[in-house]
Formats: C-alpha cells, structure tokens, sequence
C-alpha cells in the first residue's frame, strides 16, 4: 500500500514556492517538552534495569528526564531567547511543571498539542478522540490559544488520528515526516497539513536512540544546511529541529545548540520561524 494520506508526488515536480519574509530555510525549533508519570514506565530510558526486569517507579530514568525539566529547560529559554520556537507540549506539564508551563508562556513559544502525557495514543484510557479534546481545551484554557498544531507522542497514530485532529480544529500535524516541504493530508473532515520535522536532526534520534557522541547533531546540522543551501534554487525548504531539554540541554551538549543556532544565523537564506506561520504561508502559496 502507498501512504493513505498523502498522494505521492517527487519533490523535484512540486510547484514553485515564495520565499518566505525573502528567505528559503525555514528553521523551526520544536522543543518537546514533556511528562514522565513518575507512578507509569518511562517512555525511554537510560540505564536499562538489573536483571532485565522494569520496575515501577524507575527512579535513575525518571529523574532523567526530571533534570532537563529543572535544570535543561532553563538553559534552553535562555538561548533561544527572541528566537520563534515552539514546544511540541504535554498538556499534563501545567499540573506538573507549572513554572515551566509559564516560562514558555512568557517566552512567547507556540504551543503545540504533544498529548497529555508521554504515552502513545494508542495505549490511553478513555478514546483517543477524549483524549486529544482534553489536552487542547487544557492548553487553551491555559495560554489563551487553541493550539494549531499537534505532535503525537512519539509520533505514533491510530488509523483514525489525523481524521479526529482535523475534526478538533488543528491545522496541522509534524507526525508524517515525508517531504521537506508541507504536504496537504486527505482526512474524512477535509484537508489536514502535514508539517515537516525531523527525525535526522533530532537529539532523540540522534542521542537516545543511536547513541552517537557528542558532536553528532551539530556535523547533521550544517550538512543538512548546505544541501538545502544548494537546493533552494528550485524551492524553500523546512528546516525542523526537535529538541529534548534532557538530551541537548545537558551541561555536555547544551554548546552544541549554542553552535547550531549561530551557524544557521549566519547562513543568509534562513529565517527562524513557527508551525503556524508556515501553515499560513505555505496555505496562502497555495491559494495564489
């Protein structure tokens, strides 16, 4: 079967784009901010468990995360001060992380739904169309915005979620990474967008799932760079970074990040930008 949503088409044969603001990298920083039940497994560990066995509180990947929650986080709203971000954001961090939850807030960050907690949607009590609901009228009810925009956590979906997104009123969603560019998404309640992300210049990926030194995500970063440099000839491209504050944020790699952002400020074809306004961009492209 070829992908359901979104009709296959080489990107070599896209219609011409606009340059957004005169610029053709659009770096959007996702910075995924999350909560880890300390009651539940963890989602992703570091130190695997004696004997193979999980237990319950898991205390050592617990407070992994809990670190780049206290100390991670702080580090990255300093850097990416006057930077448009976005936090791909778990509704149940208000409850659990309330200075945090204000902190974004006053930055001025995006919110984008990222569920209520650090669990699949596919595994939640209660339907996944209540679920998503909630985190969105939690998220509004707390920034004052709807969020227009959604991140599965761990980007895995049901068969039904982008027709239940749609249907909630969500613009777009950064789960189907298959194009550098948006790509339009058939749902039974019209078309959803599909953002570009990540999943080569993501410190998940990059520190938590391969292992690699640090190093790894700033070498991926400047390559990617010069290839959309040579290539926004022919179109603009998205440039999307997700960002953990346990991974990047750690005293060891948070310089790396320092280093990412002044290499893409120097480039002359970036601008640092949100999910929504590249929704409204690429829509209002698509409408001329």
């Amino acid at each position: 079967m070829a992908n359901p949503r979104i009709p296959y088409r080489l990107s070599s044969a896209r219609p011409k784009l606009p340059a957004m603001e005169g610029k053709t990298i659009l770096v959007h920083f996702v910075v995924n901010v999350e909560h880890w039940q300390f009651d539940h497994p963890m989602p992703r560990t570091i130190i695997t468990p004696p004997h193979g066995r999980e237990t319950v509180p898991d205390v050592p990947n617990f407070s992994w995360a809990d670190y780049g929650m206290r100390v991670g986080l702080p580090r990255i709203l300093e850097l990416l001060r006057g930077i448009p971000v976005a936090t791909s954001f778990n509704a149940g961090v208000i409850d659990a992380y309330p200075a945090a939850a204000e902190a974004m807030l006053r930055a001025g960050w995006e919110f984008i739904g990222h569920g209520m907690h650090q669990k699949a949607v596919n595994h939640v009590d209660g339907g996944e169309e209540a679920l998503i609901a909630a985190c969105l009228d939690k998220i509004e009810a707390f920034t004052g915005k709807r969020p227009r925009g959604w991140l599965s956590p761990g980007l895995r979906e049901t068969q039904d979620t982008p027709d239940l997104l749609k249907k909630a009123g969500i613009d777009y969603v950064c789960d189907w990474v298959v194009d550098d560019l948006p790509s339009w998404m058939t749902t039974r309640h019209g078309p959803l967008l599909a953002m570009p992300y990540n999943l080569e210049v993501n410190d998940s990926i990059i520190y938590a799932v391969e292992r690699h030194a640090t190093g790894e995500m700033l070498k991926r970063t400047e390559h990617t760079l010069r290839c959309f440099e040579a290539e926004t000839t022919a179109n603009p491209r998205v440039l999307g970074v997700g960002l953990h504050p346990h991974l990047i944020a750690v005293p060891h790699r948070i310089h790396e990040l320092a280093e990412m952002v002044e290499l893409l400020r120097a480039s002359p074809q970036t601008v640092f930008t949100t999910g929504s306004a590249i929704c409204d961009w690429f829509t209002a492209a698509e409408k001329a």
